[in-house]
Formats: structure tokens, sequence, C-alpha cells
């Protein structure tokens, strides 16, 4: 079991890592240098590992105390998170919320709810990433996700549909008047596109051939890793790009962007929002579910 002691040791050792000396750490915490000193002195013992690396005015963690300082810090937010959940204010969202979204789709949507919802609720605290490929939430200590399409054999997590999206193919006005239209499937071999990479590999389209949702690889023409850059890029004139409808709505409602090739559209893809499955819903990811899943009558 844990000693008292090891927990004061493991909160000075976050507040050290959260600082750039003993000296400032030790302000924070109301004691002096030299017991702070000792204290991650008393731990680094305990575990067998150096946490950090010393020089005369500043402290740098070691690689297995930037990973022990991830597994702290996450521990005692969790326990701030219980704390603030208690009392007369426990429906109200607190405590650290990390949340990862796709690239494009998290800046342009998810993103401007949280941070309303952060002014709005000054004790909940955001950690947001933006990746355009699933990850493991457990391994990256995240309390939420909003990925698109099938999500797979996810056993360990708890998906909650929010809306479905139309996927589309649009270019620039500048682009097809100087390449044409594309006039069916075959035709985007003579085409510039844009399409998303993952591990080097491109990405293929969502379309409809002969009734049937299919995978189709257009000519990678551009490759990019982030959904807004592939946005940019389609606004730039540089090819023909496929999307969620809501990233080119605007663009299609000011003329930047044209959508080609409706004839090929598949079925509209869903958007999940996905957390990892335990015993009881902390009540910060319940209330932030329920107002995507409101929010997204309006997607």
């Amino acid at each position: 079991m844990m000693q008292i002691e090891s927990l004061n040791g493991i909160i000075t050792f976050v507040t050290a890592a959260r600082s750039s000396s003993f000296t400032e750490a030790a302000e924070h915490l109301g004691v002096s240098k030299s017991a702070v000193g000792k204290a991650i002195a008393r731990l680094e013992a305990r575990l067998g590992t150096q946490l950090f690396h010393r020089s005369t005015r500043r402290i740098h963690l070691s690689a297995d105390g930037e990973a022990y300082f991830a597994a702290c810090a996450a521990a005692l937010d969790e326990i701030k998170g219980a704390e603030d959940s208690l009392g007369p204010r426990a429906n109200e969202p607190a405590g650290r919320l990390r949340v990862d979204m796709p690239v494009a789709f998290g800046r342009q949507v998810i993103m401007p709810m949280l941070l309303s919802l952060a002014k709005q609720f000054p004790r909940l605290k955001l950690s947001l990433s933006f990746n355009d490929h699933l990850i493991d939430p457990i391994e990256e200590g995240v309390d939420l996700m909003i990925r698109f399409g099938d999500i797979g054999d996810q056993s360990n997590l708890v998906a909650r549909k929010l809306a479905s999206q139309r996927w589309v193919i649009c270019g620039s006005p500048d682009y097809l008047a100087r390449q044409g239209y594309p006039d069916g499937l075959d035709s985007l071999e003579r085409h510039d596109c844009i399409v998303g990479f993952r591990r080097g590999l491109p990405l293929s389209w969502r379309i409809c051939s002969e009734g049937q949702n299919i995978r189709f690889a257009p000519p990678s023409s551009h490759q990019f890793s982030d959904g807004a850059a592939m946005i940019d890029a389609t606004l730039a004139g540089l090819g023909l790009c496929q999307m969620p409808l809501y990233l080119f709505r605007q663009h299609l409602t000011d003329g930047r962007l044209v959508e080609v090739l409706a004839e090929l559209e598949p079925d509209p893809v869903d958007i999940h929002a996905l957390w990892p499955k335990t015993s009881h819903l902390r009540p910060k990811v319940r209330y932030v579910v329920d107002q995507l899943i409101e929010f997204s009558q309006h997607w």
C-alpha cells in the first residue's frame, strides 16, 4: 500500500516537473528548496531511477521522468476531478478533459463548442489533440475521441453515434477551368487529386459505383496527413478532393469550391464519439457527450 510520504513525494515531483527549478517548486509548495530536493531524492531511490537531469540553474525531466510525470499528473488530475464532481456543483463539468479529434473537423466544428463550454465552466480544463487516425485512448490517456467511419472492433471502447455526413468531391473554379469537369469515374485518371495518407500510403476515396459503396484509389497527385491542409490545397486549385460536406459547405456557398461527380457520392459516413469503457462514466465526459449529441443535430 502506498504510504502518505510516497504520495507527498509524488505531489512534490509533479510540482517540480511543472517548474523550472527546485527553488520555484519550493515557493509553490511553501517549503524549503532542501525539502524539495530531499523528497525527490527519496522518490528516485524508491523507484530506482533518475527522474531529473539537474544543472546549476534548471532541472529537466529524464526519459523515465517524462513517463512517470505523465502518469502521475493524470492521476492527480483525476483525483481533482473526482473532488470537483462532489458537492453542490456535482453536475457541472470540472477537471481535466482530454479530447482527441480529426484535424479539420476538430478545429472547425468540435473545438469551438469545447471552448464555449470551457468559458461557461471555468473548472473544466481542456487538453485537445488532433489526429486523423485512430489512437488507443487508454494508452494515450484520452477521455474522449471523435472519429469518422467504421471504427472496427473496439471492445474496450464505448461508441455513440453523433451524426452522419455526406462525403463529396470538390474542386476550385480555377482548377476546373484549367482541367475541365470530370464526367465519370474513368475521367478521374486525367485529374490531379488531393488525398490523405497514413503510414506512408495514400488513402482511397469512398464512392458509389453500380449501386455499391466501394473504395477507389484516385491519382494521388498531392498527399497530406492533415485534413485542414487538404482543404487549403483544394482552395488553392491544386486538384479535386473528397471530404465531409460540412467542411466544404461554406466554401461551396461562397463559390470558392464546386461539387463534382455527385453521381458517385457514397452513403453518408457516421461520426462517433468514443471513450474508454468503465463502470462509471465520469460527469465531465457525460456532459460533453450530451452536448455533442445536441450540437450534432445542426451538422
